[in-house]
């Protein structure tokens, strides 16, 4: 499932930090949890899809080495991320 060009530059635009910035760990964090979104919704019509389920792994694993360095190096962020997405932390 790929992620439409004008929702993905939606989102970055919302958690840039500044007008060009696409690769901060904010921005990674709100995509990678749009991609997990989606996925979750793909298994609740295909639960027998193990393959992309894998997939659905690495994608939280990624997400939360990326949350554990942003906590570490800037909590204030962390913190506002967290509020912004809705996750449980």
């Amino acid at each position: 499932m790929v992620l439409a060009k004008d929702a993905k530059q939606g989102i970055v635009k919302d958690f840039a930090e500044h007008e060009k910035d696409t690769g901060s760990s904010s921005v990674q964090v709100a995509l990678l949890t749009n991609r997990i979104n989606n996925l979750t919704e793909h298994f609740k019509a295909h639960k027998k899809d193990y393959h992309s389920r894998v997939g659905l792994l690495r994608l939280v694993s990624q997400r939360k080495r990326l949350l554990e360095y942003l906590k570490r190096e800037n909590t204030d962020k962390y913190r506002e991320l967290i509020k912004k997405l809705n996750l449980k932390k």
